[in-house]
Formats: structure tokens, C-alpha cells, sequence
């Protein structure tokens, strides 16, 4: 087995050889006329904890996906990179539509030369052998601490996702046109205790889209839920297409004159859809509402920037630094932050 490094990281998907690993014998041999034992399980037990599959196999991309379709499985499986080039590259490819973090995928192959390839230029990767087919759900990797309603749905959100992506591919209007057809609705709400383990997942999941890298438990997270010092909110967001669960999490700590946010994060789905500032500026208006100054943490983790640069367009400067560490501060006197036009924002205050 290659990649052991990954043991103590959650996968976020597991990336599938085809022959002698999903079925047995090599399709284009004549083979591939039976799933190999268990892996029905295995795929299920996996896409009920949220994490996403795929396929890097070197195949006939239609008889494969036919052969998948006849099995009854292939909607299991998220942008398949089914050709004849280096599983390395379709390692990539997967990552790059999911928009996940190249360490946060397993792959699975029969042969060592095909896990070697994939590690020797990705050794984030964790490489399984799939002679350990039967043991992988029992893995660290593949045990997320809580397995959220959230979670259940995920493989279904990225398939909706991809939806509208093809929908805004033929899209012939601007941008914004193309989201004001989405019928969007973001909903920020305080934290209820039913949130807390969606957000922890939050929290361990999101790394892009996170101010301060930070990651809560359970029992933190209900502490400053409760807090009267705290303010905790979850956002979630829905549109034409369906829902996409709770998207976002924001901690803000209160003083008497000055609110600082503790965490500031957002899931990498909703990227595309134009609406990561929304919550920041929920909160900026709160505190200009409630006569407050406003401060926030940043800490760099090589993968957040998107969140510096979202602080900064937001109004916000920076007056302390230490090493990776930053210190913003809002500035007053600009103009009173908005939402965009095209989506409807509602809050419970």
C-alpha cells in the first residue's frame, strides 16, 4: 500500500479501478461479467458517509460505462476518467471537477505499477491494494466522525451541481442573468444543537473556503452556541435545481464595543454560485446595526487566500500580522453592505 501518510486524513472520495478491482476479469479480455464480491457493500456503506466515488480505469469509455449501467451502479460514480491515458492524470481530473483537494482522494487498483504511478506524482494520495477491498470501509480515512443528513445527500448535491453547470455551459446571456435564473434563496439562521454535527463537519471538511483553518468539535461548537458571548451561525442555500444543505459557518465573538469573527468558512460547492460574500456582509451589517466595531481572524494555510481576498474587497485592512496569523479590521464609512440582486437573502436577526 502506498500514501500511509493519509490514515489520519478524511478521504473525500475514493477513486476506482475497473478491472479485477469493481469486477472481475478485464473487460476488453471478455471478462467484467460479475462484480467482485462485496464491493456492492462497500460502495453503498461509503456513499451513505458522504464520501464521493469515481473511476480511473484504462477502457473503452462506452463499454465500460455500459457494463457499469448493466450492473446498476453507475450513478454511483462522479465524473469517470475512463481512457487510455495515465491514471495519475485522471487522478487530477477528478480532483479538479470536484474541486477537492488532491489529498483528500483514496485510489484503488489491483496493480502496484498503476498505485506507483499514481503515487509517484501525487503522494498525497492514499494507494490501496484492492486485495483490501473488504477492509476499506473500516479504514480511519473512510470513518467521518458524524455521518449528517447533509452527508447522505452529497453525491446527489454534486449531480445537481453538475446540472446546472451543463445549463450555464448553453447559457448565451451574462453571468448574472444566468444566476437570477436560479431562483436562489441563501438562509443564515443561528446555530440549533441539530446543526452542530454538520457543522464539525463543516469545520474538518472545508479547507479552501476557510478563514482560520480551524477545526471545533461537538462539544465546543454547542459551548459557543450557547454562549452569550458568541454569535453562531449556519447558512444554507437552495435553488431551481434543489438544495445544496448547510453551506456555511460563522463564529463571532462579542465584546462590548468591538465583535471580532472567530471562523468564517464556506463550502467549496457554492463557489461557482456567487454568493461567498453574503455571510460576511450579513455579519458586517449586524454590527454597524448594533453600534459595533468589527474585527476578524485570518490565518493562512497555503489553500485560503480566496478568503483573504474576501475580507479585503469586504472592506477590511490589516493591522496586526504574525508569521501566518492576521488581524483585520473593518473600516467604517463605506457605503452600507448589500446583497446581490440575484439571490434572496433571508435571516431570523
Amino acid at each position: 500500500m502506498s500514501g500511509e501518510t493519509l490514515t489520519t486524513q478524511q478521504v473525500k472520495c475514493i477513486v476506482w479501478d475497473l478491472d479485477d478491482t469493481i469486477w472481475e476479469g478485464i473487460l476488453l479480455e471478455g471478462g467484467g461479467n460479475s462484480l467482485r464480491d462485496g464491493i456492492m457493500r462497500v460502495i453503498k456503506e461509503l456513499d451513505m458517509r458522504g464520501i464521493l466515488q469515481s473511476i480511473a480505469s484504462r477502457n473503452d469509455h462506452q463499454q465500460a460505462m455500459e457494463r457499469l449501467e448493466s450492473f446498476g451502479i453507475a450513478e454511483y460514480f462522479l465524473y469517470p476518467q475512463i481512457n487510455f491515458g495515465n491514471k495519475s492524470t485522471s487522478v487530477r481530473a477528478i480532483a479538479d471537477e470536484l474541486n477537492i483537494g488532491i489529498d483528500s482522494i483514496a485510489f484503488v487498483d489491483d496493480q502496484q505499477f498503476e498505485r506507483d504511478e499514481v503515487a509517484s506524482l501525487h503522494k498525497e494520495v492514499y494507494c490501496i491494494d484492492a486485495a483490501e477491498i473488504q477492509s476499506i470501509p473500516d479504514m480511519p480515512c473512510m470513518k467521518p466522525r458524524f455521518v449528517t443528513e447533509d452527508s447522505a445527500k452529497r453525491r446527489q448535491m454534486y449531480i445537481e451541481d453538475k446540472k446546472r453547470a451543463a445549463v450555464e455551459e448553453r447559457f448565451e446571456g451574462s453571468r448574472e442573468e444566468f444566476l437570477s435564473g436560479l431562483n436562489m434563496r441563501f438562509m443564515i439562521r443561528h446555530a440549533t444543537e441539530g446543526d452542530l454535527q454538520r457543522a464539525v463537519e463543516l469545520t474538518e471538511r472545508t479547507n479552501q473556503l476557510n478563514a482560520t483553518g480551524r477545526t471545533y468539535n461537538y462539544d465546543e461548537l454547542n459551548a459557543l452556541r450557547t454562549s452569550a458571548n458568541h454569535l453562531l451561525y449556519v447558512c444554507s442555500l437552495e435553488d431551481s435545481y434543489g438544495d445544496y444543505g448547510r453551506i456555511g459557518l460563522a463564529l463571532v465573538e462579542k465584546g462590548e464595543t468591538l465583535w471580532t469573527i472567530r471562523l468564517l468558512l464556506m463550502s467549496c460547492r457554492v463557489m461557482s454560485r456567487g454568493v461567498g460574500s453574503i455571510m460576511l456582509n450579513f455579519i458586517i451589517r449586524k454590527a454597524l446595526d448594533e453600534g459595533k466595531k468589527l474585527q476578524a481572524d485570518f490565518v493562512e494555510t497555503g489553500r485560503n487566500r480566496m478568503m483573504y481576498v474576501t475580507y479585503r474587497f469586504g472592506g477590511f485592512r490589516e493591522i496586526e500580522t504574525d508569521g501566518k496569523k492576521s488581524l483585520l479590521h473593518y473600516e467604517e464609512g463605506g457605503p452600507y453592505p448589500g446583497f446581490p440582486d440575484y439571490v434572496e437573502v433571508v435571516h431570523d436577526g
